[in-house]
């Protein structure tokens, strides 16, 4: 059963104003996150952020009450498998919070086109 939808777009063109990448990547990233960001070339870093803030994003929509108290968007992590495929892990006390609330599984899909960064999230009981 469908506990929730969310989906999040991001201009690319935001994350590349913004005046340190690296400060707003060690404010929502994850440490796993981090390391991944931290390989990749500035215009590969910047889509990077566009796709994993709008997951969180899109997550936080389809949980349905944001993002909010002791709850950080680094708790939100967007990992990929071995051949790329997103999944959503985790961390903290977003995991004891969505455990309670019966969610058992989590579907994330990300695409990205020059200045578009989009995801999808869908939550299940």
């Amino acid at each position: 059963m469908i506990f929730g939808i969310g989906t999040d777009i991001v201009d690319t063109n935001r994350i590349l104003q913004l005046k340190s990448l690296k400060k707003f990547a060690e404010k929502i990233l994850s440490p796993d996150e981090l390391d991944n960001f931290d390989k990749l070339n500035s215009q590969l870093a910047s889509a990077y952020i566009a796709k994993q803030f709008a997951a969180k994003e899109a997550f936080s929509k389809a949980l349905g009450n944001g993002i909010s108290g002791n709850v950080k968007f680094s708790d939100i992590e967007i990992m990929r498998d071995l051949k790329g495929k997103p999944y959503i892990n985790l961390q903290n006390k977003l995991k004891k919070i969505v455990t309670n609330l019966g969610i058992t599984k989590s579907h994330v899909s990300l695409a990205d086109e020059k200045k578009y960064a989009i995801a999808f999230v869908i939550l299940e009981k």
